[in-house]
């Protein structure tokens, strides 16, 4: 199978889909790998590094898009790189079709199989594609929060750790999956009074077994929630509903509420955000105020360490990868169930339930697809 990789172009995404271990591997199961000229150097690979791999180096995305049997990326496909997308064609990368309709009804369109790395499962109920991006952007979240505190930016200019005779900041963090506890970990590491919120009473019982004494954990109902963020001075949203939009859990309303300068982190924005008063920004223009509440929303979080990041990813993708490119995209789902569930879009069909319903879409039946 012939695979491709273009550079990316989402504003501020310095990721790259592919490593040169990733190209090396495929190389070495017969597949042939061209990468667009410098699109591993955000993350540090040079077009020599991939040539050493046994990839070629293409000029354009628009040739890489015309050959490849595969494209893979790391974020979902822009209008321009849409429109090169064909018939028959895997796209495999990060979708997030919940929160975009503009993309899936293109993606549709355009006649691709297209499977997303956030719905890919494990035997354990994971995601396992989802999983490395969310510890960097958990573990960022308190960075990223602590800068908005600060006066400059518009903060309550409180610092995460205080001083001797000058408290921590308060932190909440609502959701306790991946996102949510290695945020917790960094936040309190910072010496912030951190409170971790979750409706899963048993994820709650691991998280106070585990890390008991270092952060606190209380029940998500919506009054406890808001009782804790009126005294937060950073609210990290961390609610991750698989596929799915996001729910929205502090109104507009409820804004006045909270302590002037307080700063929201949201980390589900590439599923539509969690806050009602969340958008999409960008590492070049990252926050934005609402009524004297300091909003960090930024879409790409992991692309700030983009050569982390893309390790990281590389490491998790590349088996499913091998497995469509050895197999085809039929034959790897059907041997894969975790796989299956990967697959959002198949020949004009959306396939997968919870973006139907965010969308109001007709779906199809991911079995139905492999026969179709």
């Amino acid at each position: 199978m012939h695979i491709g990789c273009p550079k990316e172009i989402k504003p501020q995404e310095f990721r790259v889909g592919m490593t040169p271990n990733a190209a090396q591997e495929a190389v070495a199961h017969g597949h042939s790998v061209t990468v667009e000229t410098n699109a591993g150097s955000g993350a540090g690979f040079t077009d020599a590094d991939y040539i050493a791999a046994g990839a070629k180096i293409a000029g354009s995305a628009a040739e890489i898009f015309a050959a490849a049997d595969m494209i893979v990326k790391v974020k979902e496909p822009q209008a321009d790189e849409r429109a090169m997308l064909r018939e028959g064609q895997i796209l495999f990368t990060y979708l997030h079709l919940a929160a975009d309709l503009d993309q899936t009804r293109d993606l549709m369109a355009s006649g691709a199989t297209c499977i997303a790395y956030e719905t890919v499962t494990d035997d354990r109920g994971g995601l396992p594609l989802l999983a490395p991006m969310s510890e960097v952007a958990g573990r960022l979240a308190p960075q990223v929060g602590a800068w908005t505190l600060q006066k400059a930016n518009g903060g309550r200019g409180v610092l995460m750790g205080g001083v001797p005779g000058v408290g921590p900041a308060r932190v909440v963090v609502i959701g306790g999956g991946v996102v949510g506890t290695q945020a917790a970990k960094v936040a309190a590491g910072m010496g912030a009074d951190v409170t971790v919120l979750d409706r899963s009473l048993a994820r709650l019982r691991y998280l106070d077994d585990v890390f008991g004494g270092q952060f606190r954990t209380s029940y998500a109902s919506a009054g406890n929630t808001i009782e804790l963020a009126r005294e937060a001075d950073m609210i990290i949203g961390a609610v991750l509903i698989p596929g799915a939009a996001a729910p929205k859990l502090i109104s507009r309303a409820q804004l006045a509420e909270l302590k002037p300068g307080a700063a929201i982190v949201d980390v589900a924005i590439d599923q539509g955000g969690c806050f009602e008063t969340s958008r999409a920004t960008t590492h070049q223009d990252p926050i934005y105020d609402v009524d004297g509440i300091m909003h960090y929303c930024v879409a790409n979080m992991p692309g700030a360490v983009a050569r982390t990041s893309t390790i990281a990813l590389g490491n998790a993708t590349m088996p499913f990868m091998i497995a469509l490119a050895n197999k085809g995209w039929r034959k790897a789902c059907e041997d894969d169930a975790h796989l299956l569930r990967g697959l959002n879009v198949h020949a004009g069909k959306l396939t997968y339930a919870a973006v139907g319903r965010a969308l109001e879409i007709d779906v199809l039946a991911p079995n139905l697809a492999l026969k179709s």
